[in-house]
């Protein structure tokens, strides 16, 4: 009997494309799954183009983007497995509280509501947000040093400025915001489902050396699920900065994923 292979959904976060999923969704297409890697809202489908309408993403918020998701979602023919960075990695995690998902996977995920440590370092990273209040209201882009700090830090800078130009977009300010204010929002949109005991199992990583979303918050969000009985894990790369999914090192991070959801969900469908 042929049955279909489970899906897949990749979720970005600020400042790298969809396409930056490439390399991965390669991998999993390898290995028996049916992965896609849909772009945010109003995010033009290439580097290129999103480049050249640098506001045609602007004013998106955590909610906009996670029931565009989950409009996607809704589409497919079962339950994915739902793999985020960063701000995807939030995602991830709302989408897997909702009971959108069989699994997932949140790499460098932002912080959520509950999560209280703000380290210097993640304040710096955000700064170019940050710094003007209308920017909740734009699209932000990264200069290659800003970038290198809150990315490649633990790359050479050669390669963080090739992933820079090969990878980086303007991203709309409003999630930060909206992250930022979220312990003083009782209905903040960065609330996630801790207490789901009945969700799929979670997998958080964290980058030892990310100055973006540094261990603390990453440590301190495993807090807020101890709550729930369902299985939710930890795995850190020591040495690894915010841009682990996309670096010379991605498929380390990449196959710590596959290994985890073979042992933690099922073994992809025979095709």
């Amino acid at each position: 009997m042929t049955t279909s292979p489970t899906p897949v959904v990749f979720i970005h976060g600020l400042w790298l494309s969809a396409s930056s999923w490439q390399p991965w969704l390669d991998l999993f297409t390898e290995r028996g799954f049916a992965p896609v890697a849909p772009t945010w809202p109003g995010e033009p489908p290439s580097v290129a183009e999103a480049r050249a309408n640098p506001e045609s993403a602007a004013g998106h918020g955590i909610e906009d983007v996670t029931r565009h998701y989950a409009e996607i979602i809704d589409g497919l023919d079962a339950a994915p497995i739902l793999v985020g960075h960063s701000f995807g990695g939030m995602i991830a995690e709302k989408l897997l509280g909702e009971g959108r998902g069989a699994a997932a996977v949140a790499i460098d995920a932002a912080q959520i509501k509950g999560v209280l440590p703000l380290p210097l370092s993640s304040l710096r990273a955000t700064l170019p947000v940050f710094r003007n209040f209308a920017n909740e209201k734009r699209a932000v882009s990264l200069t290659a040093d800003q970038f290198r700090y809150s990315f490649g830090n633990a790359l050479e800078p050669d390669e963080s400025d090739a992933l820079f130009e090969a990878w980086t977009i303007p991203s709309p300010g409003k999630p930060l915001f909206e992250a930022a204010s979220a312990n003083f929002s009782r209905h903040s949109p960065a609330k996630v489902a801790t207490g789901n005991t009945e969700r799929g199992p979670l997998l958080l990583i964290m980058g030892g050396k990310d100055h973006t979303v540094p261990e603390a918050i990453t440590k301190s969000t495993l807090k807020q699920y101890r709550g729930s009985t369902a299985v939710t894990e930890l795995v850190e790369f020591p040495d690894r900065g915010h841009s682990l999914t996309i670096d010379g090192g991605w498929r380390e991070v990449a196959d710590s994923v596959l290994s985890w959801i073979e042992a933690r969900v099922s073994e992809p469908a025979a095709v």
